[in-house]
């Protein structure tokens, strides 16, 4: 006896006309995740499992992988909101095969498959740069903190800056700070 796993069926017909094939159109992005997740080694997310089929059945570890993946892909990341989009977002009901795990689910299956997850987004770039999708590079953030005073009183208006300008001219200051600011309407400006 096999492992115990609800049936996830995306070809599956219904009575009335339409497929889950024409729910999308062709280059959509959630069929895309679905080949790239087909094509990925997923027995550290089988493994996890009864094998002798007793208990409960669960969601396939495939089909939850292509859910978490397709959600990160479109900035999704809350459980809640995956379980509620599994029911009104046409994508996320291809890509979880009309099926509709509740938020619990689907935090525990991040939780429980935490690492496997990590490896497989290694994957998951390597096939998406194989297909040309991305291109690797380095990317790098600068954080430098610079000491400043960004309070609503330390903003000035132009009319305020403009007069500020003329009157450090009147003082003969305009040349110390390199002949005046160039303030429309200021001394420079002229």
């Amino acid at each position: 006896m096999g492992q115990n796993f609800l049936p996830c069926d995306r070809e599956q017909l219904y009575l009335m006309p339409p497929s889950m094939r024409e729910w999308l159109p062709e280059g959509h992005l959630a069929w895309f995740i679905l080949d790239a997740v087909e094509q990925l080694d997923l027995s550290a997310f089988y493994g996890r499992y009864r094998a002798d089929g007793w208990g409960r059945a669960a969601y396939q570890p495939g089909m939850m992988v292509a859910l978490v993946v397709y959600a990160y892909c479109v900035g999704e990341r809350s459980s809640r909101h995956l379980e509620a989009l599994c029911e009104t977002d046409v994508a996320f009901r291809v890509v979880a095969a009309n099926q509709r795990p509740d938020h619990t689910t689907i935090a525990r299956f991040r939780q429980e498959h935490a690492a496997a997850l990590a490896a497989l987004f290694v994957e998951v770039l390597r096939l998406c740069v194989t297909a040309g999708l991305v291109k690797v590079g380095v990317v790098a953030l600068e954080g430098t903190k610079i000491k400043a005073n960004a309070a609503l009183s330390a903003n000035r208006t132009q009319e305020w800056l403009q007069a500020e300008v003329a009157e450090d001219a009147g003082r003969g200051r305009g040349a110390r700070r390199g002949g005046g600011c160039p303030v429309r309407g200021g001394p420079a400006g002229r």
